[in-house]
C-alpha cells in the first residue's frame, strides 16, 4: 500500500479545516482508495449534528445531490447493454409528452451530457408537487418510490421543455452547447423507471447497481435518512444564519435522477472501486468506456462525459462529479492513470469539497497543492466588453450583472463582486477565493451576445435591463 507523507497529510488536513471554517461546516468525511479498493487515507471531521457528541464515521449517511447523475448515466448504459434502448434514441420515443416540436431531435445522449439545448429552468420540487397531488408520506409511503408523483413530475418537466423555443428558453440546437440541466437527467430517470423493468427509478438502482455492489446504506429514500440514527443532519446558511434540519426533500427535484441519492463513505468506496475495475459486477468495460468519453467542453479546461466530467490534474486524467443541495456538499473523483479514487462528503451547503478532493488527489500523487494562480496579460477588445455587459438571470435563481470599469469586467451579484480574467480572445474565468469559474460570451448572428457561460451553466441575458 502506498505510503503518504505525514507532512503532506498535515498540510492537507489544515486546508480541510480552513475550508470547513469558511462555510461553518458541521461534519465531513474524506478518503482515498487505491486501485484495489484499499483505504490509503481516511479521516472524519466535526460531527453529524452541531453541539452534539455524534461523530461522523464510514457508515454515516450523507446526501449526494448531483453525484446521483453518475448513477443515472450508469443505469441507462446498463439498459443499453441489456438491449432495451440506445443512448442515440430520441427522447420522444420514451417520453411521448416531449414531442420535440421546437428543435431538432433531442436524444438520450444529449441529456446525458447536458447538451439538449435548454437554459436552466425553475426547479419543480417534490414537496410542492406532492402537495398538489394530495400525496402524503404518512399514508402513501416514501415519495421516492411513488409512481403517481413520478408520472406527474415527468409530464410537467417534459411539457415544459417541449414548450421552449429559440425565442424563449432554447440556447441552440441539441449537441451544440453543454449547459447543466437537471431537467434532462430527471427525464432520463423517467425512462429508467418506465422501461427498466422495475417499479421505480429508485428500485432499478437498488436491483441493478446498489445490490450487486452490496451498497447496503445507499438509496434514494427521503424518509429513511431522517429516521436513521447515523445519518447526517443538514445545515444551510440563509441570510447569515445557519439552519439545521433533517428534511431530505428540501429543494429535491421531483424526478430522482438528478440528485436523490444518499450514501456513505464505505458504500462509495465500493462504487468507486467498480469504476477503477471498469464496471466489474455491474456493466461491461465497454459500457464504462462509453460513459467516460469526453463529449463537450465543460468548466475551465475539461469535458463533460455521461454523468461525470473529465480533465487533467498534472499528468493524470481524472473523472469526477460534485453535488450541492441544502445541507449537501459532495464530490467523487477517480483516475486510472493514478490508480486511485477520492471521496468527500459534507453535511453543510456551499463547502468547497471539490477543492478538498483536488488536495487529496495531489496528496496521493505527490503533486504540489495548492498552486498559486497566474494569469496571462490579456484584455478583451472594447467591442466584446460592450457586447457582454448587461443583466443576466436564470430560471434557477442565479442573478448578476456584468459591469466594466477601466477595461476590467466583473460579475456583480447581491453576494459579492468577482473579477473576470480573460485567458484568451473569448474565454475567461471568474476569479474566486478557492476556485475559478469558466466565463464565456455565447452569441449567434441573430441574437448577438444573448447569454454567457458562467461555471457549468449558460445564463441568458435579459434584454430589457441594463447593468
Amino acid at each position: 500500500m502506498k505510503h503518504l507523507s505525514e507532512e503532506r497529510i498535515q498540510q492537507t488536513e489544515k486546508l480541510i479545516r480552513e475550508i470547513m471554517k469558511e462555510s461553518d461546516a458541521c461534519g465531513l468525511a474524506a478518503c482515498i482508495i487505491d486501485n484495489s479498493g484499499n483505504t490509503v487515507y481516511e479521516q472524519f471531521f466535526g460531527s453529524r449534528r452541531k453541539d452534539h457528541d455524534l461523530p461522523v464515521d464510514g457508515n454515516t449517511v450523507f446526501g449526494l445531490a448531483s453525484v446521483t447523475k453518475s448513477f443515472t448515466a450508469l443505469a441507462l448504459l446498463k439498459m443499453a447493454e441489456d438491449g432495451i434502448l440506445s443512448p442515440d434514441d430520441p427522447l420522444s420515443a420514451y417520453i411521448p409528452s416531449f414531442t420535440n416540436r421546437n428543435t431538432k431531435t433531442v436524444t438520450l445522449s444529449h441529456l446525458l451530457c447536458h447538451s439538449g439545448g435548454f437554459f436552466p429552468q425553475p426547479r419543480i420540487v417534490v414537496e410542492e408537487t406532492a402537495r398538489q397531488l394530495g400525496l402524503r408520506e404518512d399514508r402513501d409511503h416514501d415519495l421516492a418510490y411513488n409512481e403517481i408523483l413520478a408520472e406527474e413530475g415527468g409530464r410537467m418537466v417534459a411539457e415544459r421543455l417541449d414548450s421552449l423555443t429559440m425565442e424563449n428558453g432554447l440556447i441552440g440546437e441539441p449537441g451544440r452547447y453543454c449547459s447543466y440541466c437537471n431537467d434532462g437527467f430527471g427525464l432520463i430517470s423517467e425512462v429508467i423507471r418506465k422501461y427498466g423493468g422495475c417499479s421505480s427509478y429508485a428500485a432499478y438502482l437498488q436491483e441493478k447497481i446498489l445490490g450487486p455492489l452490496q451498497m447496503e446504506r445507499s438509496f434514494c429514500d427521503f424518509i429513511r435518512p431522517a429516521e436513521d440514527d447515523n445519518a447526517a443532519w443538514l445545515y444551510e446558511k440563509k441570510d447569515g444564519v445557519m439552519h439545521e434540519h433533517r428534511n431530505y426533500r428540501d429543494d429535491a427535484f421531483v424526478l430522482n435522477g438528478g440528485g436523490a441519492m444518499k450514501s456513505t463513505l464505505n458504500d462509495l468506496k465500493k462504487y468507486l472501486t467498480m469504476y477503477l475495475h471498469e464496471g466489474e459486477g455491474v456493466v461491461s468495460a465497454d459500457s464504462i468506456a462509453e460513459m467516460l468519453k469526453p463529449r463537450l467542453p465543460f468548466g475551465t479546461d475539461g469535458f463533460y462525459c455521461y454523468g461525470l466530467y473529465t480533465d487533467l490534474k498534472g499528468p493524470y486524467r481524472i473523472y469526477q462529479h460534485g453535488g450541492s443541495l441544502p445541507g449537501v456538499s459532495s464530490n467523487i473523483l477517480f483516475s486510472y492513470d493514478a490508480g486511485c479514487a477520492v471521496i468527500v462528503l459534507c453535511n453543510t451547503s456551499d463547502t468547497a469539497v471539490s477543492v478538498i478532493s483536488d488536495a487529496l488527489f495531489a496528496l496521493y500523487t505527490d503533486q504540489p497543492y495548492p498552486k498559486e494562480k497566474t494569469y496571462p496579460d490579456i484584455r478583451w477588445p472594447a467591442s466584446l466588453i460592450e457586447a457582454v455587459k448587461g443583466h443576466y438571470e436564470s430560471g434557477e435563481g442565479t442573478v448578476f450583472d456584468v459591469t466594466e470599469e477601466n477595461g476590467i469586467l466583473s460579475v456583480v451579484s447581491e453576494q459579492d463582486t468577482k473579477r473576470i480574467q480573460p485567458l484568451s480572445g473569448r474565454f475567461a474565468v471568474v476569479c474566486g477565493k478557492r476556485y475559478d469559474a469558466a466565463f464565456e460570451p455565447v452569441s449567434d448572428d441573430r441574437r448577438g451576445c444573448f447569454a454567457v457561460r458562467y461555471g457549468s451553466r449558460i445564463i441568458p441575458r435579459c434584454q430589457n435591463k441594463e447593468s
